[in-house]
């Protein structure tokens, strides 16, 4: 494998980085979900980690317990852990995939969780609209399900993942 990329802060006084990471979020909304520019800047704000590699090769949002925001997945957790670390998004362009960008800010991620005290780290994938790539990844890093839920109507139906560090 090739020399791990340097990881990045998301800086909001950034706007071209912003702008570029929005693309890519909304180049994936179907498994994201579509953001506003307005919407992005928000959850930015809310983050426990919020980290880019490069320009717009990948980037990852995550809140803990305390954020505010109303995502059902996040507020599945929420009902049910009294502290955690929420993988809200994680975005790799398709130009960067296949080098390692994703587990690299995964192994961060647990790095600054551990360092907070945090010792769960949860997330969802989706089972429809399926994405088995994602499945295989998370179970490769020792997620395992704790649940699932159809949400918005029943338009997408999710598995709810934990990892203990």
């Amino acid at each position: 494998m090739s020399e791990p990329l340097l990881q990045q802060a998301i800086e909001l006084d950034d706007a071209a980085s912003v702008e570029n990471l929005l693309v890519l979020n909304n180049a994936h909304a179907e498994e994201l979900s579509l953001l506003d520019t307005a919407s992005f800047r928000y959850l930015v704000t809310q983050a426990f980690h919020a980290c880019r590699i490069g320009e717009n090769d990948a980037f990852m949002l995550t809140f803990d317990q305390s954020a505010r925001y109303d995502s059902p997945n996040f507020l599945w957790f929420r009902e049910r852990y009294p502290e955690f670390v929420y993988v809200d998004r994680i975005c790799v362009s398709s130009s960067a995939r296949g080098r390692g960008l994703a587990r690299q800010l995964y192994e961060r991620l647990f790095d600054q969780a551990r360092r907070a005290g945090h010792r769960i780290i949860v997330c969802e994938v989706n089972i429809d609209p399926p994405n088995p790539g994602s499945d295989a990844f998370h179970a490769a890093l020792g997620f395992q399900e704790v649940g699932s839920a159809a949400i918005f109507g029943g338009k997408k139906t999710v598995r709810y993942l934990e990892r203990r560090l």
